[in-house]
């Protein structure tokens, strides 16, 4: 049978909301779009979101991934989306930084799990509503600058995986639009970062340097 699930890609669904579970969906027709509107296919509850924020359709054999504009922002594979492109199987599709979907390629039979997953375990935690963040039980206090939290829930985010300079920047400084940004300016806000963290937790290091790469957020239990 030409349409069996087993030869339709599936999306992975996952928010950073402890309480929401993961949604396995069968790519079963032409095209679907995501977002925080009624109108869109697949409604994702989260305010972050745009009301129709990403489509992803067929065109012959392929699978392509649109941005509709969104107010946020859509990464593939931590690059930025600009437009469109083609997907690929497991490519990782982040919306607003606050929903991940996984793209599992037709002919999959087993959907894999994120990996890592970003919201469990780790002293260090965010509410993200009140834009808090905990090191256990302890709040920074004040409260991070927007730069700074910009900066850590992106890291936050990608638990475990190294962020490019060029993800800060964007994510960080998202009028820049990449341009006037030193690398200067990323160094010492990294450096700000850490030591506010270090005003609660001065024996553990949460941001880890990967020299030609990027940083990465290390968050020990």
């Amino acid at each position: 049978m030409a349409n069996s699930q087993t030869e339709q890609p599936i999306l992975i669904i996952r928010d950073n909301n402890n309480d929401t579970p993961e949604q396995h969906i069968t790519m079963d027709r032409d095209s679907l779009t995501l977002g925080r509107g009624e109108e869109s296919d697949i409604v994702l509850d989260e305010r972050q979101v745009s009301r129709q924020h990403i489509r992803i359709y067929r065109q012959g054999n392929k699978f392509f991934i649109e941005d509709l504009e969104s107010k946020n922002g859509t990464w593939v594979n931590g690059q930025q989306l600009k437009g469109s492109r083609e997907l690929g199987d497991g490519d990782e599709i982040q919306l607003a930084l606050v929903v991940r979907v996984q793209f599992i390629g037709s002919g999959a039979t087993t959907p894999l799990p994120f990996d890592p997953p970003t919201h469990i375990g780790g002293r260090l935690h965010l509410d993200r509503e009140g834009r808090r963040v905990f090191i256990g039980e302890e709040e920074i206090d004040p409260p991070l600058s927007l730069p700074q939290y910009r900066l850590i829930e992106l890291l936050y985010n990608n638990m475990g995986r190294i962020c490019t300079r060029d993800e800060v920047v964007d994510t960080v400084w998202p009028e820049a639009m990449g341009e006037g940004v030193s690398e200067q300016a990323i160094d010492a806000l990294v450096r700000r970062l850490r030591d506010r963290l270090a005003e609660v937790d001065p024996d553990s290091q949460y941001i880890v340097t990967v020299r030609g790469h990027g940083f990465r957020l290390d968050n020990p239990d």
